[in-house]
């Protein structure tokens, strides 16, 4: 067999067997397939398509490529949660904790934020000291001693997808669906999390832009999962406008603590209240009353966010930090409506202009501001009066283009907007 000869059988449109993938995946990692190779190889898939088995197959094979995390000693059921990305999405920081505290062991793989998407290690980063690098063996510790970890996975995990995702970012082949349900799912399955919720961004700010096409991508990936044994729930969420009302590392940071305090209720909070209570019914079967009681119950004790702080301290961090607010930068430029009527936004316009202003990547290695960011004093559909505050933008110089961005991002209509639900669909968690 030849690596020419599995890009052509999928170039015609062929469905492949067990051992084409297996091969082909084996010579990615091993560097038999050349670049040009993997990148025709995505392109055909992108043009053709492939079964919800061959894209199970890929997945299977891609976490073989690499190291698995070593599932830890301590008994009990382990949770994870992925985003496909999306702008001012902060859920991880509210449910890890909330999770932990109610007993569910949280096991959380998370990467850094590129273009208009923000990242949960740079958030966590925000916290002095704190360590997003663990070795697999501190991972395993900590969540069997803390309840709850969130790092970056290391460099022996999936290794050929990481190859082939490089590929695909050059190569126009990024929104392939299998593709993707098989990069994301081979990260989680990779893991040991006996419940994975994914949470399958649509809209303006997210790689998926109609609710259709976030739908197939998220039962392709429920599918993946329960082929591999696993508990799987899905929720397709909007994305149209930012989750939370803070855009930028301290400012989500700080919006992400006040929801633990009991401070704030806004979208963020009622997601990831979601998220967490739909994990609580997964693992303890109970109805959804009783898990939306339980996770409340754990913010308003102050039980979720000593959690937090818990986390934070065994990730080397200052747990104390928790109980502050970190600070934004000095410079400030209010957004003003033009006229009145009704907001409109754009997540997409408002997540670049945050990485405009140094709070986001252009590319993998760049430094990060993790003290600008937008503040949103208005949400989309709200009524204004002209001149009111829409936003406040957190700069520190040289901010000019981050600010016609940003200002680029809102429009005022004469015509009340009729809100998009923020669960558009949720299904997934069917046993194997």
């Amino acid at each position: 067999m030849r690596v020419y000869d599995v890009i052509d059988a999928k170039k015609r449109g062929e469905t492949l067997g067990e051992e084409e993938i297996a091969f082909f995946v084996r010579e990615i990692a091993n560097g038999g397939a050349q670049d040009c190779q993997i990148a025709a190889f995505c392109m055909a898939v992108l043009l053709n398509g492939m079964t919800d088995e061959e894209c199970f197959l890929l997945t299977r094979e891609m976490v073989k490529s690499g190291d698995a995390a070593p599932r830890p000693r301590a008994e009990g059921v382990y949770a994870d949660k992925h985003s496909t990305g999306g702008v001012s999405d902060s859920t991880t920081l509210i449910l890890v904790p909330v999770l932990a505290s109610l007993g569910v062991k949280c096991a959380k793989y998370s990467g850094r934020g590129l273009a208009h998407t923000g990242g949960t290690l740079d958030k966590l980063e925000s916290f002095t000291g704190l360590r997003v690098d663990l070795s697999p063996e501190e991972f395993e510790r900590q969540v069997e001693e803390v309840g709850g970890a969130v790092s970056g996975q290391t460099e022996k995990t999936v290794p050929a997808d990481k190859r082939m995702y490089a590929v695909r970012d050059v190569t126009a082949t990024v929104d392939s669906i299998p593709l993707i349900a098989a990069s994301v799912m081979s990260k989680k399955l990779a893991s040991f999390a006996d419940v994975i919720l994914l949470d399958v961004k649509y809209g303006d700010g997210a790689f998926m832009k109609t609710a259709r096409e976030a739908e197939r991508l998220a039962r392709l990936m429920v599918s993946i999962g329960k082929s591999a044994g696993r508990r799987t729930l899905a929720a397709v969420t909007d994305m149209n406008a930012p989750l939370g009302d803070n855009i930028g590392c301290n400012a989500e940071v700080n919006e992400a603590l006040q929801i633990l305090r009991g401070e704030k209720q806004n979208r963020l909070s009622e997601l990831s209240f979601f998220h967490a209570a739909k994990i609580v019914q997964a693992i303890s079967g109970c109805g959804k009353e009783e898990a939306f009681a339980a996770v409340r119950e754990s913010v308003a004790s102050g039980a979720a966010l000593r959690k937090l702080a818990e986390i934070v301290s065994a990730q080397g961090g200052d747990g104390k930090e928790v109980y502050g607010a970190f600070p934004l930068a000095e410079g400030r430029h209010i957004i003003r409506a033009a006229e009145e009527g009704y907001v409109q936004m754009s997540a997409l316009a408002l997540g670049r202009a945050c990485a405009a202003l140094g709070g986001g990547r252009a590319r993998e290695g760049d430094t990060i501001d993790h003290t600008v960011g937008i503040l949103l004093k208005k949400r989309e559909g709200s009524p204004v009066q002209k001149g009111e505050p829409l936003a406040e933008v957190c700069h520190n110089g040289n901010a000019e283009e981050g600010i016609a961005l940003a200002e680029s991002a809102f429009c005022v209509s004469d015509k009340k907007i009729k809100c998009r639900p923020l669960v558009y669909a949720f299904f997934g968690g069917e046993r194997r």
